[in-house]
Order: structure tokens, then C-alpha cells, then sequence
């Protein structure tokens, strides 16, 4: 299995508007944990109740709250997938390093990369 996990003040939100991002659906939930799966395989993204958050900052910043995962994702079409992010309720970074890839920010503030192939 390879699996991962986020972690926020409202784990179902959150876990929710990444099943809509990513099309996986939501395979577990109970109290503070909700759990998606990439349907058949063995990745699977695990969201769970952070009761004192505080989001990462991006880029990182010496001294401030790191990102601990950071998830790119390959997209075909880097502008509607950045649309439909921020429809999701993702925010877009100031901070854009690459030309073929956008970094967002989940509804939680955890930093996330859209990327097209470059050939």
C-alpha cells in the first residue's frame, strides 16, 4: 500500500474536496479521520482532525509551520484543472516556481502542485 496523509481542523471538508479534485471516493470515515482510495490500487490519502492547526507556510519560511507532504498531481490541461481546483475551494500560491505546474493551497493551507508534462 502507499498512502499518505493530511491533517486539519475539519478532516470530512477537506477529504471531500479532494475526492472531487481527484475522483476517488471516500472508502472510510468515522469520528476525526475520513480516508480516500484511488479505486483499484493500493494509494489511498488518509485526512485527520488536527485539534491545535496551524497551516504551513509556502515556500517555506525558517521558523514557520513546514508542509509535511507535498502532493503533485499530472494534469492534462493545467488551466482547467487549476479552475476546477479553485472551484473545489482551493486557493492559488504567490509563489509559482515551475512554468508547466501551478502550487495551490487545499481549503486547509497545505501546499499541492498541479503539472503538466513537458516534453
Amino acid at each position: 500500500m502507499v498512502g499518505t496523509g493530511r491533517r486539519g481542523p475539519d478532516p470530512g471538508a477537506l477529504a471531500r474536496s479532494c475526492s472531487s479534485l481527484l475522483g476517488w471516493p471516500v472508502v472510510h470515515q468515522e469520528p476525526g479521520t475520513t480516508v480516500l482510495a484511488a479505486l483499484p490500487g493500493p494509494t489511498f490519502l488518509v485526512f485527520r482532525l488536527a485539534t491545535v492547526y496551524r497551516p504551513p507556510v509556502w515556500p517555506p519560511v525558517e521558523g514557520q509551520q513546514r508542509p509535511m507532504v507535498h502532493l503533485d498531481f499530472r494534469v492534462g490541461d493545467l488551466d482547467a484543472a487549476v479552475a476546477d481546483a479553485v472551484a473545489l475551494g482551493a486557493t492559488g500560491a504567490e509563489s509559482q516556481p515551475r512554468d508547466h505546474g501551478r502550487v495551490l493551497l487545499d481549503p486547509a493551507g497545505h501546499p499541492f502542485c498541479l503539472v503538466v508534462d513537458v516534453d
